[in-house]
């Protein structure tokens, strides 16, 4: 495996490079994202378990031959430690040849400390049908 640069920002800058790779379908900057731990796990809505960065590159691939994907995370739930931080979110997908069937997705990213920085340990997407529920904690603040 390729070197890793170091990323020593949060892990929330890791999700948003994360996301921004994804949304120009960029193989190499997505992957430089994850840990070199080979025990990562990638699993795509609709889909079986990838483990490794083998196998999640070539789950990658096949998303990106259709062309990018926009993903809008929204309403996050993040918990932090020292060493990993989980983040609970909901995606907002848009695709411009996608039929009009309203769902939405629910994904958790989870998210080491190493020695190069902060990276992607596993991602985790399930589709919900329906409306994205009402974020709680929005929902719950006064003006």
């Amino acid at each position: 495996m390729a070197a890793k640069t170091q990323l020593n920002g949060s892990a929330d800058e890791v999700e948003s490079a994360f996301y921004d790779a994804i949304s120009r379908a960029d193989l190499d900057a997505l992957m430089a994202l994850w840990a070199e731990d080979e025990e990562v796990v990638c699993i795509h809505p609709g889909s079986t378990r990838q483990i490794g960065h083998a196998a999640i590159r070539r789950s990658w691939e096949a998303i990106f031959e259709r062309g990018s994907v926009h993903i809008q995370p929204v309403q996050l739930h993040a918990t932090h430690n020292l060493m990993t931080a989980v983040h609970s979110i909901i995606e907002e997908v848009h695709r411009t040849n996608d039929g009009a069937q309203e769902v939405h997705i629910l994904a958790t990213n989870i998210y080491v400390k190493t020695p190069h920085g902060w990276r992607i340990a596993m991602h985790h997407a399930s589709v919900a049908a329906g409306k994205p529920p009402i974020d709680s904690f929005k929902a719950s603040v006064l003006h």
